[in-house]
């Protein structure tokens, strides 16, 4: 077996970017799909998804569960690249080459290397800086904050924080309205940032909910459900607050589960500890343990 300086160099030769700074999310879907055509299989002849997973640092329980994944390559991967502060393409190349699956590197190689350069392109479309144009109407800058995204923020002053954001889906908004009486209206005296009661409607709501987790929410509380499995925005919100905090090591998302669920616990969020609302030998400790956690700083 080669040594993990081989490993890079064999894994990530020929390529016009440095793919150990390149996180996994540049890897669009196709790539993840064919990964799992190679790797799901189970063969006596080659190292399947479990190598691939015991190689980025998963225990036995852990890849034992996602056994019951319809893909378990592309589950391994998600959460890899969730709880992993080195996750990137360059490493995924090497653990792919230290199983001896030289074969998906020169097969998927290209394919990778394709979604590498559009993933960087956008990087650098999205870096530059904004037109300057002359202000005509206020002697103030007109910068996001300052317009105003939530119901309190001060045009004059600075933004408006909040303890933590709320990640919900319609069907569960009863759920969330006895979270604000238990949270903000008690001894805790939280302050919840709830999208439908607290953001002004106008603006694109992904650069808003973006602006929201990363920069005035200093954590977000999930509630999971089988309708956020379905939402897509439910979906974003928590993968973008994953990508701010691999491996969960600042604490900053807490999931929460308020009723029973007939479809499986998201994966992405498997290696959590979650606040259950369903267990009634607990129940009486809930909103304790939720309240204590958001106000820890």
């Amino acid at each position: 077996m080669s040594s993990p300086g081989k490993l890079s160099t064999m894994a990530c030769v020929d390529s016009e970017f440095d793919l150990w700074t390149i996180p996994p999310v540049a890897l669009n879907m196709s790539v993840r799909k064919k990964l799992g055509l190679y790797l799901n299989p189970r063969t006596a002849v080659a190292a399947d998804w479990m190598a691939v997973a015991e190689a980025m640092g998963f225990n036995y329980l852990e890849i034992k569960n996602y056994e019951a994944s319809k893909s378990p390559t592309e589950s391994v991967l998600e959460d890899w690249q969730a709880r992993s502060t080195d996750a990137t393409v360059g490493k995924l190349l090497s653990i792919l080459e230290e199983v001896e699956r030289r074969d998906i590197v020169e097969d998927l190689r290209p394919l990778m290397d394709e979604d590498v350069r559009k993933y960087c392109e956008n990087q650098k479309r999205n870096a530059k800086p904004p037109l300057q144009v002359p202000e005509v109407d206020s002697c103030h800058p007109r910068t996001p904050e300052r317009i105003g995204l939530t119901l309190e923020d001060d045009p004059d002053g600075a933004p408006e924080l909040f303890d933590a954001f709320i990640c919900y889906c319609q069907e569960d908004f009863q759920f969330v309205r006895e979270m604000i009486r238990e949270l903000e209206q008690t001894e805790y005296k939280l302050k919840l940032c709830v999208f439908d009661r607290d953001v002004l409607p106008g603006s694109c709501v992904w650069t808003i909910t973006s602006e929201l987790i990363e920069k005035r929410c200093k954590r977000m509380v999930v509630v999971i459900s089988d309708e956020y499995l379905d939402s897509d925005a439910c979906d974003f919100q928590t993968k973008f607050a994953l990508s701010l905090c691999p491996g969960a090591q600042s604490k900053r998302l807490i999931p929460v589960i308020y009723k029973p669920m007939t479809k499986p616990f998201p994966s992405i969020l498997r290696f959590l500890t979650i606040c259950d609302y369903t267990r009634p030998c607990t129940q009486a400790w809930f909103w304790i343990r939720l309240g204590k956690a958001l106000s820890l700083p």
